[in-house]
């Protein structure tokens, strides 16, 4: 059941670590927590938020059925117009489930489903993992979390150990399949090459056949390190040596495929506990990294979700501004828009006709019925645009004020 805002130019609440996938024009965003009054509380998880990518507005879902708890740190992936939640914490703990609901409703009704019918072995209980879409499965790679003593093995570095239940907490670097098709989970044998170490918060990304995984942290460590797996043969790349300049160390940053050959790497927390707002572009055809110059310094993001749109731009959605660890209170709401490839003919037009609707009143209407309707939406679009960046810039002035 959709919501009914007294705002139509309303937004998703500010969040870090949550779930955001697209399907088709729409951006789907579930989960994650916000800090009021230094407490850490999870957002409702019978929420489910859309961003209309032509009309710009947002729409909040009450979501039915069997419900996932409040959690952070999950892993949401999309596949043939559904979102899997795989693991999380919450108030009691890391958790290994796996749900999914359908996004193309045709009632309108979003409707969870745990699975529990599954075959095999799930990965033990874990958070900020991440994970690769590939042939209708999803493959996990690493996270942060649990394991008891009997569970112990290479693939898991321990953190830290509660004796007397035999509990054990650290980071993994193993990898789990889940195929959707056969609900059969499955841990498939590495057949050569050296794995990354251990590691949490990092970020993952599919071209072609190949698996990506930058960056994250392991105790007190943060790195830079970029790796790739084979997902037919099952073969690590090992550390992939870099040609010139790469980007710094970090985790909680988001790596996106762009085109058929690059990655857009973007945010994230440094190893000196700086949260950056620099992107990068990785280039598989020349092995190289290559800054971007012109994105704003004043904007940066860590625990931010990153989706690639319908014409090749990288939409980063939350996260926070601050550094999480020491001053939880940074929780963004606005969608940062980075355009990686030039808008098509058709688009560049709308935007224009968008912009100026005003002056164009007159001959909007002339236009063929189905262009008369994108024109509208763009006219939305850029509404909703301008009345959040007035309403932004007013809340600045107030806070300037109350600060002198």
């Amino acid at each position: 059941m959709a919501a009914d805002p007294a705002d139509q130019f309303c937004v998703a609440e500010e969040r870090s670590g949550h779930c955001a996938v697209v399907d088709g024009n729409f951006l789907y965003v579930w989960g994650g927590y916000v800090s009021i009054e230094e407490n850490e509380v999870y957002l409702p998880s019978d929420e489910l938020w859309i961003y209309d990518m032509d009309s710009g507005l947002w729409t909040m879902h009450l979501m039915e059925g069997e419900l996932p708890t409040s959690m952070s740190g999950s892993c949401g992936a999309s596949i043939n117009g559904k979102l899997y939640i795989f693991g999380g914490f919450d108030d009691k703990g890391y958790s290994n489930r796996l749900y999914y609901v359908n996004l193309r409703t045709k009632t309108g009704t979003y409707r969870w489903k745990k699975i529990t019918n599954f075959k095999g072995q799930p990965p033990t209980p874990r958070d900020k993992l991440s994970c690769w879409v590939y042939k209708n499965r999803l493959i996990y790679f690493g996270g942060y979390g649990c394991r008891k003593h009997n569970e112990l093995s290479d693939c898991f570095d321990v953190h830290d150990a509660f004796w007397e239940g035999q509990i054990f907490w650290g980071w993994h670097n193993d990898v789990h399949v889940f195929d959707t098709t056969t609900q059969t989970w499955s841990q498939p044998t590495i057949r050569g090459g050296d794995p990354p170490q251990p590691r949490a918060a990092h970020t993952c990304a599919v071209l072609g056949n190949k698996g990506y995984i930058f960056g994250g942290r392991v105790l007190q460590t943060r790195m830079n390190d970029l790796h790739c797996l084979n997902l037919d043969t099952w073969t690590w790349s090992g550390r992939i040596n870099i040609s010139g300049e790469k980007p710094r160390d970090r985790s909680w940053h988001t790596l996106t495929p762009i085109g058929e050959d690059r990655l857009f790497l973007f945010g994230g927390l440094s190893s000196d506990n700086v949260p950056l707002s620099d992107g990068w572009i990785h280039s598989i055809a020349t092995n190289g990294w290559k800054q971007l110059t012109h994105l704003p310094k004043s904007r940066p993001r860590l625990w931010h979700t990153a989706c690639l749109g319908q014409e090749g731009e990288v939409m980063v959605f939350g996260g926070s501004k601050d550094d999480l660890l020491f001053m939880d209170t940074g929780h963004c709401s606005d969608l940062l828009i980075f355009q990686t490839q030039p808008y098509s003919l058709l688009r560049l037009c709308l935007d224009c006709i968008g912009k100026n609707a005003a002056l164009l009143e007159k001959q909007i209407p002339c236009l063929p019925p189905k262009l008369v309707q994108e024109v509208l939406k763009k006219i939305t679009f850029w509404a909703a645009m301008t009345h959040r960046q007035e309403r932004k810039a007013e809340t600045e002035r107030q806070s300037q004020l109350q600060c002198t």
